[in-house]
């Protein structure tokens, strides 16, 4: 009787064991409990609460980056992933998987990472560097590129490890791509507030150098977009505040070379907005010329209004006649028609 318990046990076992929405029973729980909560679990599954799901563990070497993903690879170092690699150190796994779908069109690779950019980069860190012996859990999903844009911004949008300019940028390409350029259908689909994808899609917008000035992209946040789009909006400003932006974008890149502390965002945004205030200097007033008569009566002055024109002011109460006024100003005109 005991063997086939035992049998039954086994059987059951394998029959729920790729459910992963059961509860985690720690190892050392009493064999009845775990089978007691296995079958509860196949319960579940069967009665349609639970959709059953398949993990596998891969070689991260075959995972690529799917070309769409919102967080900058090329970014993520050992800082940015500390919590996740002293994770998998202390645990020996990976505790939450990665979503990927199967490539068909590169031999080089059998899937992309849809979320899970961190995780990709922590394991493959540990194996290449540390030599530890961890593969990559995923879970594989069939999925379109909407889908997989909305499931990628559902899993990073409560994250604080991804800037606010990297999630700007994804939607800003996602709206033209996915929801024919209108936000209010990009932010329904994605269930927030309309103003609240507007900010993001504008920051999304800034030109390159106003970005390069702050040197970090991950510094750059959504207020700061807000603070600069009126600047960039008066046909004024703007030409100034482009000029300060390549200018700052310069000297951060200069600081970044040198190891030197570069300029922080709040310094950034200040110095874009005292240029934008800054008032054009006056020109100088042009030199007006007096035309006299030949007894020495001021006539009239004139004063240059560009290349080809002159206004001309009246003394009416000079001490000449109307013959004088006509000489002087035959005279000038032949003078000033033969410079023109």
């Amino acid at each position: 009787m005991a063997s086939t318990t035992g049998k039954n046990r086994s059987i059951l076992a394998g029959l729920v064991a790729p459910v992963t929405e059961t509860p985690t029973i720690e190892r050392g729980a009493p064999a009845t409990e775990r089978l007691s909560t296995r079958l509860t679990g196949l319960a579940r599954v069967t009665s349609g609460d639970v959709k059953e799901k398949t993990l596998k563990l891969v070689d991260p070497a075959r995972c690529r980056m799917w070309s769409r993903h919102n967080r900058r690879y090329d970014l993520l170092d050992e800082t940015s992933c500390a919590d996740l690699l002293e994770s998998l150190r202390s645990q020996g796994e990976q505790e939450f998987p990665a979503i990927v779908r199967r490539v068909d069109d590169d031999p080089a690779f059998d899937y992309e990472v849809i979320s899970g950019a961190r995780r990709h980069w922590s394991v493959s860190y540990l194996r290449n560097i540390e030599h530890r012996e961890i593969r990559y859990l995923i879970e594989e999903r069939e999925l379109t590129d909407e889908q997989a844009f909305r499931l990628a911004d559902v899993e990073n949008r409560s994250r604080r490890d991804i800037s606010d300019y990297e999630r700007a940028l994804d939607y800003r390409h996602a709206v033209e791509t996915f929801y024919g350029g209108v936000a209010q259908r990009m932010a329904e689909r994605l269930e927030v507030p309309r103003a609240w994808l507007s900010r993001f899609l504008d920051l999304g917008k800034l030109p390159t150098d106003v970005v390069e000035a702050f040197g970090d992209i991950r510094l750059l946040r959504e207020n700061h977009a807000r603070e600069i789009k009126p600047l960039l909006a008066d046909d004024d400003s703007r030409p100034k505040v482009m000029a300060e932006a390549k200018r700052l974008a310069a000297q951060q890149a200069a600081c970044r070379a040198a190891g030197k502390a570069m300029l922080e965002p709040p310094k950034v945004i200040s110095a874009l907005k005292a240029v934008a205030s800054r008032k054009p200097a006056a020109k100088a007033a042009r030199p007006a010329t007096v035309v006299s008569s030949d007894s020495g009566a001021a006539l009239f002055t004139l004063v240059r209004k560009g290349s080809k024109k002159v206004v001309l002011e009246l003394a009416l109460d000079a001490d000449a006649s109307n013959a004088d006024f006509e000489s002087a100003f035959q005279r000038e005109l032949q003078r000033l028609r033969l410079k023109a």
